[in-house]
């Protein structure tokens, strides 16, 4: 199996503030994470000013105000997205942000230079960001919380015809030929991966369907991996062994912090343990062909067993099935053959215990 590509999700837990954005990236640089992911936007490009907070951001922030000014409190210039990006690029660790808008979007492509672009669950049906994105050519990793599967396959439509950057108008009817063409369906596998995802903070372990990651795979023919919003870390590892591609996990440096996502997230200690079960797992999945392992094979004569001398047995004397028995150790004569042996003479004198031969 191929390594997990783990993507430790700082989002908006800088709470506007540059320096615990660097904060955020040394955990993720501590805990082996292979991307650290923020949220890039511009507030009043994404979000009316009458737009209602999630309940989960009510519980979190309270609902004394609206859902512009928590988010407008949570916004980072592009000035400081470069800063973070060249801190990452210092740090060793790949620097990802999800655009929310098209002005972002470009600016993360453009200046940033970022080759691939998360895009969140909540932007699956903003088909004009989606082809946007696509039509620069990006690698995708698009996250599908809420979505059907009908409707992901609609938005990789959108993304099929951007890749392909086809003469034509955009339309409904071009997303779906696009989609059922050959050379979209080419595009779609070497540019496109999947997340799994249950879009509530924190989310329900039994509104979870991990199956769900097997489901996708086999719908669409990509790399399927896993967004979690669960609590801990017992989720994001049960979807690994069930062969997710590609983990991403918010994580925080303070779950007590003020913010809408810090209570979903992992502290820094448990987003190193979640790194550390994830490498073990990734190499405990194995190749699937059921062989004893090499550490294995030292043991098959200590712990299976033979046929031997139950008793002390004389040359010439029938073996029966008191004076035979099976016990330890392997390497004699297989259990297998014990009912050949019943009733045949003893080849020599065996002493008890003695394997026969």
């Amino acid at each position: 199996m191929s390594r997990t590509y783990i993507i430790a999700e700082a989002g908006v837990n800088h709470n506007g503030d540059l320096q615990l954005a660097k904060q955020l990236i040394d955990i993720a640089v501590n805990s082996k994470a292979d991307a650290v992911k923020f949220q890039t936007f511009k507030t009043e490009l994404v979000i009316s000013k009458n737009a209602p907070k999630a309940e989960y951001q009510i519980q979190s922030t309270g609902g004394n105000e609206s859902q512009f000014e928590m988010v407008k409190k949570l916004e980072l210039s592009f000035d400081q997205f470069r800063e973070l990006k060249t801190y990452c690029d210092n740090s060793g660790i790949e620097f990802l942000s999800t655009p929310f808008d098209i002005e972002s979007a470009d600016f993360l492509i453009n200046e940033l230079n970022l080759t691939t672009i998360k895009i969140p669950s909540g932007e699956i049906t903003n088909a004009p960001l989606l082809y946007h994105i696509a039509s620069k050519q990006s690698d995708i990793i698009l996250s599908t919380g809420m979505a059907t599967l009908s409707e992901i396959e609609e938005a990789l439509g959108v993304i099929a015809f951007g890749l392909l950057q086809k003469n034509e108008l955009p339309s409904i009817s071009a997303f779906r030929s696009a989609y059922l063409s050959p050379a979209g369906q080419r595009k779609l596998k070497s540019k496109v991966k999947l997340l799994h995802c249950t879009t509530e903070y924190p989310a329900p372990v039994e509104d979870v369907n991990l199956l769900a990651i097997e489901t996708m795979n086999r719908a669409f023919g990509l790399a399927t991996g896993y967004s979690d919003h669960t609590e801990g870390i017992a989720v994001t590892i049960a979807a690994v062994a069930l062969g997710a591609s590609i983990i991403e996990k918010h994580f925080t440096h303070d779950k007590q912090a003020e913010g809408p996502d810090h209570k979903a997230s992992l502290s820094p200690e448990e987003l190193q343990l979640l790194v550390q079960s994830i490498r073990q797992v990734e190499t405990a999945r194995g190749t699937g062909i059921k062989i004893p392992a090499e550490s294995e094979m030292k043991n098959i004569s200590i712990a299976r067993k033979s046929i031997v001398a139950h008793t002390k047995i004389m040359q010439g004397e029938r073996l029966t099935a008191d004076n035979i028995a099976v016990k330890r150790p392997g390497g004699g004569i297989s259990p297998f053959e014990y009912w050949r042996m019943l009733e045949t003479a003893a080849a020599k004198d065996f002493e008890e215990g003695e394997l026969l031969n």
